[in-house]
C-alpha cells in the first residue's frame, strides 16, 4: 500500500511552497482496502512447488513471559520477519502487498508483491541471517531468487513499479496512470538491496555473485531521468503510456528522503546537489520553528504535531540519523522529536480514547474501521498501529519497550501468524487479522538498528553512499571515507 495517491493530493503546503503528505482526510475519503478484481495471472512454472520452508523462523509458539527484554526482542523480530520468509510469494520471494488471514484461500491478490515493502523485508533477511534465525546459505538462496526475479521483472529506466505480479514479473498498475516507474518505492527496495550487497560482498563465491548482481541492478537505475529533462527536483512517477502525467514532484518533509540520497549517490546516473537543495529542501523552506508539547518539530510536516510516524521509518532502515546534518537540519532531532511528540500526544490523549497511554501508543498510516487512513495527531481516530511505536525503537527505546510489553499483554486479540495485526482500536473494540508489508516489515530492521545499528553501519558504509552524502553537504560520524 502506498500513501502518495491517497494522501498527497489533499495537501499542497502552499505556504512554504513544498509538498507534504497530509494526515487529514477532511477533503478526501479513505480508499477501499481491497483493490479491484483482476484477470487471472499467468501461472509460473511449477506453481505448487514450495521454495520456502514449511515452518516459520524458529519456534513461534507464543510464550506467556520472557527471561529478558533481549529474549523478547528476538521473538518479536522472528515473528515479524516471517511475513517476508514464510509469507513470501513463492515464485519471486518478494513480499505480498497484504496478507488477510480472515480471507484465507479467498484472498485473490497474494501474488501482487510490493517493491518498497519488500525492500524493508530484504533488509530484515540480513537481520535473520546475522542472528542465526535462518541458515546463511538458505538466506543467500532466497535473496538470489529475489534478485534474479527483479532482474527480469518490468522496469522503466531501471526503476520498478510500485506493484509487480509476483508470478509473471509484469507491472500491476497501482492506478490507471501509475503503470510504470515508482522512484520512491524502488528507492526503498534498493536501500535493502544495497544493505545485502555490503553484507555479502566479501563472502564466498555465491555471496559475491549475489552482491555483483545487486550492483548491476543499482547501476541500471536512471535517477537523472526522473528530473524530467533537468528540473531541480525528482519526480515520483514515469509511465511509458502516460509519461509524466502523474506530475508529482518529491519535496520534503515526508518519507521520501532515500530517493534523493540514492540519486545523489548513483555511480552511473546521479543528480546534482542543487536538485536536493531546490527539490527536497525547497531552498531551506523545509525548516520549521513549530513545536508541540515543548518539543521542536524541526521540519515542516504540514500540520502542527507531526505526520504519520512512517515518515520516521522508511528512509531510516539504512540511513543512520544519529547526528546526521545537512545545512538545514539535524535529522536525529527530526526523527526523534517526531516520535516523542507522537508518544506525548497519545499519553495526553486529548480525545479520551480508550486504551491510550504510556504502554499503548503510536499513530501512523494503517487499516482502520473506516478503511485505510493516515493516522496522526491531526487525524486521530482512536486507532493504534503497533509498527508506529515498535519501528521507533531507535528513537524512543524506553517508550517503545513499554508499548511492546503493553501490546503483548493484550494477547491473541491483536496477535497472529505474522506478529501483531496491522492495527486495533480499543475504543471501537475493533481489529482484523490482517497485515500490510509496509507496516510489518519495518519492525525487525528498526529494532535491529536499536539493538546493534547493524543495518545503519552496512548502508552508510557503502562507498557510493559516503560520497553522495558528502556531495549533498551532509556531516555525520558515520561519514569517514
Amino acid at each position: 500500500m502506498n500513501f502518495k495517491k491517497y494522501i498527497l493530493p489533499t495537501l499542497a503546503a502552499a505556504v512554504l511552497g513544498f509538498a507534504a503528505v497530509s494526515c487529514s482526510e477532511d477533503k478526501e475519503p479513505a480508499p477501499p482496502v481491497v483493490p479491484p478484481q483482476e484477470e487471472k495471472p499467468e501461472e509460473p512454472e511449477n506453481p505448487d512447488e514450495p521454495d520456502q520452508p514449511s515452518t516459520p523462523i524458529g519456534d513461534l509458539a507464543r510464550p506467556q513471559s520472557f527471561a529478558s527484554d533481549d529474549e523478547m526482542l528476538d521473538f518479536i523480530q522472528k515473528a515479524h520477519l516471517n511475513y517476508m520468509w514464510d509469507g513470501a510469494n513463492k515464485n519471486s520471494g518478494l513480499a505480498p502487498e497484504r496478507i488477510h488471514l480472515d480471507q484465507g484461500a479467498a484472498q485473490s491478490d497474494l501474488h501482487i508483491v510490493t517493491t518498497g515493502g519488500s525492500g524493508f523485508g530484504i533488509a530484515g533477511l540480513v537481520v535473520a541471517i546475522e542472528r542465526g534465525f535462518i541458515a546463511r546459505a538458505e538466506g543467500v538462496s532466497r535473496l538470489q531468487k529475489i534478485v534474479n526475479f527483479l532482474g527480469k521483472a518490468d522496469r522503466f529506466h531501471g526503476v520498478w513499479p510500485h506493484w509487480i505480479d509476483g508470478n509473471t514479473g509484469k507491472v500491476k498498475p497501482f492506478s490507471t496512470e501509475d503503470n510504470g516507474a515508482d522512484l520512491v518505492e524502488s528507492s526503498f527496495l534498493m536501500q535493502g538491496l544495497l544493505i545485502v550487497r555490503e553484507y555479502f560482498k566479501n563472502g564466498n563465491d555465491d555471496e559475491k555473485k549475489l552482491a555483483a548482481d545487486i550492483d548491476k541492478l543499482w547501476r541500471e537505475m536512471e535517477f537523472d531521468w526522473f528530473t524530467k529533462s533537468g528540473e531541480k527536483v525528482l519526480y515520483w512517477h514515469w509511465s511509458p503510456d502516460y509519461l509524466w502525467t502523474m506530475n508529482m514532484p518529491i519535496r520534503g518533509y515526508n518519507e521520501c528522503l532515500m530517493a534523493y540520497i540514492l540519486a545523489a549517490s548513483s555511480p552511473t546516473h546521479p543528480v546534482s546537489a542543487e536538485v536536493y537543495d531546490q527539490g527536497w529542501a525547497s531552498g531551506g523552506n523545509i525548516r520549521s520553528n513549530m513545536s508541540a508539547y515543548g518539543i521542536p518539530l524541526v521540519v515542516n510536516h504540514g500540520h502542527g504535531m507531526g505526520g504519520p510516524l512512517f515518515w520516521a521509518h522508511y528512509s531510516w532502515i539504512g540511513l543512520d540519523p544519529r547526528d546526521l546534518r545537512d545545512q538545514y537540519v539535524n535529522y536525529w532531532d527530526v526523527v526523534r522529536n517526531h516520535a516523542l511528540i507522537n508518544y506525548q500526544y497519545c499519553v495526553t490523549n486529548p480525545k479520551g480514547y480508550k486504551g491510550y497511554g504510556p504502554d499503548c501508543w503510536g499513530l501512523t498510516a494503517s487499516y482502520s474501521p473506516d478503511g485505510y487512513s493516515a493516522h496522526c495527531p491531526d487525524n486521530d481516530k482512536g486507532v493504534i498501529t503497533p509498527t508506529a511505536a515498535l519501528s521507533s525503537f531507535p528513537y524512543t527505546p524506553d517508550e517503545s519497550m513499554a508499548a511492546l510489553k503493553g501490546f503483548y499483554k493484550k494477547g491473541d486479540w491483536i496477535w497472529g501468524k505474522y506478529g501483531f495485526y496491522d492495527a486495533f482500536s480499543e475504543q471501537e473494540n475493533w481489529t482484523l487479522p490482517r497485515y500490510l508489508a509496509i507496516d510489518q516489515l519495518t519492525i525487525a530492521p528498526m529494532i535491529e538498528n536499536h539493538r546493534t545499528g547493524m543495518l545503519w553501519k552496512l548502508f552508510m558504509g557503502a562507498p557510493e553512499i559516503q560520497q553522495g552524502l558528502k556531495k549533498l553537504g551532509f556531516t555525520s560520524p558515520a561519514i569517514t571515507q
